[in-house]
């Protein structure tokens, strides 16, 4: 009984570890390179994003899912990371990108990125990555388990 006792205790301690090793974090893919990715699915998350951050972990970013394909426009409000922000279509493919964005303290005043044609996602990435990756309109955004599309696939 102390044998199961001292097993279940380490099942419990190492579970966390076990789940990041297998994947168990949100992941996208552009350009074949795999970004680890916070989901923002809701009106809050997505109105929240990045704001109040000193950094972003290189390899890491944002996704935000809408509920409706049109122009999106995000804005840098109480955000302190410069970003790249990423405009991709129903059917996953890049529409616009906003690069190098820088950060605003201007509040209500800051000014507003938008896409140049319908979007469903938004991905957001540290400043700099969209000309590293050399993306394209058109290019692929995959998407890991465990991150449901939506609108028309």
């Amino acid at each position: 009984m102390r044998r199961f006792s001292f097993v279940l205790t380490a099942l419990l301690l190492l579970a966390p570890l076990l789940g990041c090793a297998s994947g168990g974090s949100h992941w996208v893919e552009i350009r074949g390179e795999r970004f680890a990715v916070e989901i923002a699915d809701d009106g809050p998350e997505r109105s929240r994003g990045l704001m109040y951050r000193d950094q972003l972990a290189a390899g890491t970013g944002m996704l935000f899912l809408h509920d409706i394909e049109e122009r999106q426009a995000y804005w840098m409000k109480n955000t302190r990371i410069p970003l790249d922000i990423f405009y991709f279509d129903s059917q996953r493919r890049l529409v616009s990108v906003s690069r190098g964005v820088p950060s605003c303290s201007l509040g209500d005043r800051c000014p507003p990125y938008p896409s140049t044609g319908p979007a469903l996602y938004v991905l957001e990435l540290n400043a700099g990555e969209a000309s590293r990756l050399g993306v394209a309109n058109g290019d692929e955004l995959v998407f890991g388990p465990g991150i449901a599309p939506r609108g028309k696939p």
